[in-house]
């Protein structure tokens, strides 16, 4: 058996490498069309013109979705593990609702295009960043407070340095884009997609773009170290019959069907 046939240890390889492949592909066709310029562009600008946009938006909203099942395999995974202790109770119901909206947030930035709409893309942007920092976090102390009876402390070292990985990159970028967008390094940036490096704020811009690079490859990174985990999990659906016909009668006896669902048991 093959490292991802068990558990559920595709999901999080497959987020990673899907997104990966919206995030070359867009960039591939911008640049071919001379839509961007080939040295960090900004991720979204990548996916603002057409045709790369489409494939963009559509790639991404299918990684939104995967990322949703891999939180919430992540959360069904420490709730049947710590199923007594309050406290990973708390911070794995936080964790569940912050990376739903980081996910939403990741699906804005998607649909909108900063070009079209730019305060919905940016609202998205600070939604999918934020939330998927704080995300990350959570899982850190989580797997700080489950180590060493549920995992090793090695997995929880690996996630803090990304987590703090990720950290210094959102602050990087927070500070160099709030300089840029002040107001004295021209007007209509965020409409601009082609920079010199003669151009007022090209350092900004440029650091503001590498950090937001790295800042997601902090989040690949966090979620391949899922991959273990996730082999030591399967899920399964149970559908429950309240009769035997979809009429309005009488109840009939009831029967239940399990089937698996995605994986089988480990």
């Amino acid at each position: 058996m093959w490292w991802f046939q068990q558990g559920l240890s595709f999901l999080p390889s497959a987020l990673v490498i899907w997104t990966s492949a919206a995030f070359i592909f867009s960039y591939i066709t911008a640049i071919t069309l001379h839509h961007i310029d080939p040295a960090l562009p900004y991720i979204s600008d990548t996916g603002t013109v057409a045709p790369e946009k489409c494939l963009f938006g559509a790639m991404l909203n299918i990684a939104a979705v995967l990322c949703i099942a891999t939180i919430y395999v992540r959360y069904k995974q420490v709730h049947a593990l710590s199923p007594e202790e309050n406290l990973i109770i708390k911070l794995n119901k936080a964790g569940l609702i912050l990376g739903i909206l980081s996910c939403l947030g990741l699906s804005v930035v998607a649909n909108f295009q900063k070009t079209a709409l730019f305060a919905a893309h940016v609202s998205g942007a600070v939604l999918t960043f934020s939330m998927g920092s704080l995300y990350m976090f959570v899982q850190t102390i989580l797997s700080y407070q489950m180590q060493p009876k549920i995992h090793g402390k090695q997995v929880f070292w690996i996630r803090l340095l990304l987590a703090i990985w990720c950290g210094v990159s959102a602050f990087s970028m927070l500070i160099c884009s709030s300089v840029l967008h002040s107001g004295n390094f021209g007007t209509d940036l965020e409409q601009k997609l082609h920079w010199n490096p003669e151009d007022k704020g090209y350092v900004l811009h440029m650091i503001t773009t590498a950090a937001e690079w790295s800042m997601s490859f902090s989040f690949f990174g966090f979620f391949l170290t899922y991959i273990r985990d996730f082999q030591k999990i399967s899920l399964r659906v149970e559908a429950n019959l309240h009769g035997l016909t979809l009429y309005d009668t009488a109840p009939c006896p009831i029967n239940n069907e399990r089937t698996r669902l995605l994986s089988r048991d480990i």
